[in-house]
């Protein structure tokens, strides 16, 4: 159990700053109800972002993962030399095109009006594909701590220019407009300052790291680089299956949904900011993958790993369930917020628990598909996450223009549900690993029934306190069921809180 305990600190120390940053790049995104009241408006930097994450696929091609499957039996240095390298070079050539080719992008992205917010795309992702094998170095040395520095501080700087920019200027300028800082506010930046902030913010994050890059010498082994490719190729597909699978709806939605195109930019703005409403499972996805990757990695020759493997599994999906809970019983506390400046940011609420429980089956995903990672059969998962990916582009084609916000959820919904299974099954054939199957899916199942209830109850009497109370109570009723369930699986843990006190003498 010790290295369960040892996943789940650093679980928690690579938590902390995807927490923060997770959380505070959340309130930005709530910021947004406050800062425009017609969510059309937000509806081409939501373009952007759906963008960003396709390229930082193409920009890394599958380096990361590489580095901690080789440095297994590897000189880590020679291997992180050469790769570094590798990242270096490509990272120019790609950057250099992709700068080059901004005004087709821009017109392709349909952000014809905004053709800056491409460039200031370009920095970003090149800034941020540099970074990728540092913070891959922190974690193969597990120094949890640094990383978490350096993470923050570049979302601190992300905040404080969107702070500054979008919510302190307007308000000085407006008291003193005699100050020669209204020439910034006469830009008319706008949102994009959301995209500035994120440059400066990845710059300060690379430069945070050059203690990391200073460590790199000039060499490239260019037989272990093509050993390297061989084992990382198919993660590029995978890599982008996922971003299919992940963005496709937002980067589509206007274009495939039968609407005049400030109706569709509408709905846009109004479904990405209600997908970012299911953020509590990606952080716990995000956070603990950071710290997942590499233990896998190092425990996988050691003698039970794949009991080990099991019982990371289930806290996991129990970790998943708990945030499914806080998003499904107090989604009209979530609700009450985003509407306080308009009422248009909460239509299409209703969706987030179906997008949150297709996250919780990507996380579980995820989890799963370490088989594959250390079998080396990376093939495999290509196929898997292609196979999602054309299930969701049918599904989004076919239903976005029926259902609108509930025909790109339910896209999701599927394609993470068949993808889990997929790769369930074939990682039972190739690499066995003894998971409750039947104990997960009873706690899938009783959370969904309890928020569905939920929302049932709220049907009859729909005060938000009501709203509150139920499901407080609702949540306390499934915390009490797991301890009793998990008992002897938490007093295994050791935990210092279930440690039985001695009884007081005399």
């Amino acid at each position: 159990m010790s290295d369960i305990k040892k996943l789940a600190g650093q679980t928690l120390w690579y938590g902390v700053p995807t927490i923060v940053t997770r959380f505070l790049g959340y309130l930005m995104n709530m910021a947004l109800p406050f800062l425009f009241a017609q969510p059309a408006r937000t509806a081409d930097i939501s373009q952007v972002y759906a963008i960003i994450p396709f390229l930082n696929v193409l920009f890394t091609y599958g380096l990361e993962t590489a580095y901690f499957k080789f440095s297994q039996d590897r000189d880590k240095n020679h291997l992180y030399n050469t790769l570094s390298v590798s990242l270096l070079v490509s990272s120019i050539l790609m950057i250099t095109v992709l700068y080059l080719c901004r005004g087709a992008i821009a017109s392709a992205a349909s952000l014809q009006d905004h053709p800056e917010y491409v460039t200031w795309m370009c920095g970003i992702i090149f800034f941020d594909a540099l970074s990728t094998l540092a913070f891959a170095k922190l974690r193969q040395e597990n120094r949890p701590r640094r990383y978490a520095f350096v993470r923050l501080s570049g979302v601190l700087v992300n905040l404080l220019v969107i702070i500054t920019f979008l919510g302190v200027l307007p308000g000085y300028v407006s008291r003193n407009p005699d100050s020669p800082l209204r020439m910034i506010q006469n830009m008319n930046i706008g949102i994009g300052y959301y995209l500035i902030g994120n440059l400066l913010g990845s710059l300060a994050t690379l430069f945070l790291l050059l203690p990391e890059w200073k460590t790199i010498h000039w060499e490239f082994d260019k037989p272990l680089w093509k050993e390297v490719m061989q084992y990382s190729y198919p993660l590029i597909i995978v890599g982008f299956g996922g971003m299919i699978n992940d963005m496709l709806s937002r980067l589509v939605y206007q274009h495939v949904v039968d609407l005049p195109a400030e109706q569709a930019k509408h709905e846009l703005g109004i479904f990405a900011n209600v997908y970012r409403l299911s953020v509590l499972i990606t952080i716990m996805i995000q956070a603990f993958r950071m710290a997942a990757e590499p233990f896998f990695f190092s425990q996988s020759k050691n003698e039970g790993a794949q009991k080990n493997y099991a019982r990371i599994m289930k806290f996991f999906v129990l970790a998943c369930c708990f945030m499914f809970l806080l998003i499904g019983l107090y989604l009209d506390v979530l609700k009450w917020i985003i509407t306080l400046k308009s009422k248009a940011w909460g239509e299409g609420i209703y969706i987030v628990p179906i997008l949150a429980l297709g996250n919780i089956f990507l996380g579980i995903y995820y989890n799963l598909s370490i088989w594959y990672k250390l079998t080396g059969k990376n093939l495999y998962g290509a196929w898997i996450t292609i196979g999602g990916a054309v299930v969701t582009i049918v599904l989004n084609m076919l239903l976005i223009p029926k259902l609108h916000y509930l025909g790109a959820s339910l896209a999701t919904f599927t394609c993470y549900l068949l993808m889990m299974v997929s790769s369930y099954v074939l990682g039972q054939r190739f690499y066995p690993i003894p998971y409750a199957r039947k104990k997960l899916l009873a706690y899938l199942a009783i959370v969904s029934i309890l928020v569905v209830a939920h929302r049932g109850l709220l049907q009859l009497y729909s005060p938000i306190w009501f709203s509150i109370l139920t499901g407080t109570i609702l949540l306390a009723g499934f915390t009490l069921f797991v301890a009793r369930v998990e008992k002897r699986e938490f007093e295994r843990l050791n935990l210092p809180f279930l440690r039985k006190r001695p009884s007081p003498s005399g």
